[in-house]
C-alpha cells in the first residue's frame, strides 16, 4: 500500500491547510499525520529529554507528557513529592507514559543524559530569550514549578538558561509546548534551508 493510500489522502499535499483538509477522506487525522510525518525525520536526528523540578500538579505532568509525545521527547524526569501524591489523577489522555519513560528521581543533575546540554528554562536576569536561542542537538530541558522558580544551584550546572518572552506568565505545560515547538521549528528551518 502506498503512503498516500495508507493516510487516506487522494493526492499529495499542495496549497493552504484548509484546502489540504478537504483532501482527507474518512480519516479525520490523516492530514495531521501526513504533515507530522514530514517532520519525524527532523525530530529523530536530535535527542531531547525534559526535567521537571517539583511539578505542582498531576495535570501539569499529564500535559507535559502529551507535549513530549507530540514533539518526540525521549524521556521525562521529575523531582519532588507533589506529583507522587496525586499521580493517579494524571491527565495523560494519550497514554504517552506507555511510550516515553516518566521517572521520579531525587536529583536532576544526576540523570543528565550522556552528551546532552542541560538547558534551564527560567525567567531570570541573564537568561537568553527563546527566539534568539540556538537549540543544541542533544538537550535536557529543565523546567521549574508553576508556583516557584528553579533553584540557583540547578541553574548553576545548566550550560544555558533561556526564557520565553511573554507579557504574563504561562503555566508549565504551555511553556514546555512553546520550547519544544521552537526547537522543532528551528530544526525544520535549518534542515530545509
Amino acid at each position: 500500500m502506498g503512503f498516500l493510500q495508507h493516510t487516506g489522502m487522494k493526492r499529495p499535499i499542495h496549497g493552504p491547510f484548509w484546502q489540504v483538509q478537504k483532501q482527507a477522506s474518512a480519516k479525520p487525522y490523516a492530514v495531521q499525520s501526513l504533515l507530522a510525518r514530514q517532520d519525524i525525520h527532523i525530530m529523530s536526528k536530535g535527542f531531547c529529554c525534559i526535567g521537571l523540578f517539583n511539578p505542582k500538579t498531576p495535570e501539569n505532568v499529564g500535559s507535559v507528557l502529551r507535549a513530549a509525545g507530540c514533539y518526540g521527547v525521549n524521556s521525562v524526569f521529575y523531582t519532588g513529592v507533589r506529583y507522587d501524591r496525586a499521580k493517579e489523577f494524571v491527565t495523560d489522555t494519550k497514554k504517552v507514559h506507555q511510550k516515553i519513560p516518566l521517572i521520579g528521581i531525587e536529583d536532576l543533575q544526576s540523570v543528565i543524559p550522556l552528551g546532552c546540554t542541560p538547558v534551564a528554562v527560567e525567567l531570570v536576569k541573564g537568561a537568553k530569550p527563546l527566539p534568539d536561542y540556538t537549540h543544541p542537538e542533544r538537550a535536557f530541558y529543565i523546567f521549574g514549578p508553576e508556583d516557584g522558580t528553579l533553584d540557583k544551584t540547578i541553574r548553576a550546572w545548566c550550560t544555558d538558561v533561556v526564557y520565553v518572552p511573554t507579557i504574563g506568565c504561562m503555566n508549565l505545560a504551555a511553556t514546555v509546548n512553546v520550547v519544544l515547538y521552537d526547537r522543532l521549528a528551528k530544526a525544520h528551518r535549518q534542515a530545509t534551508g
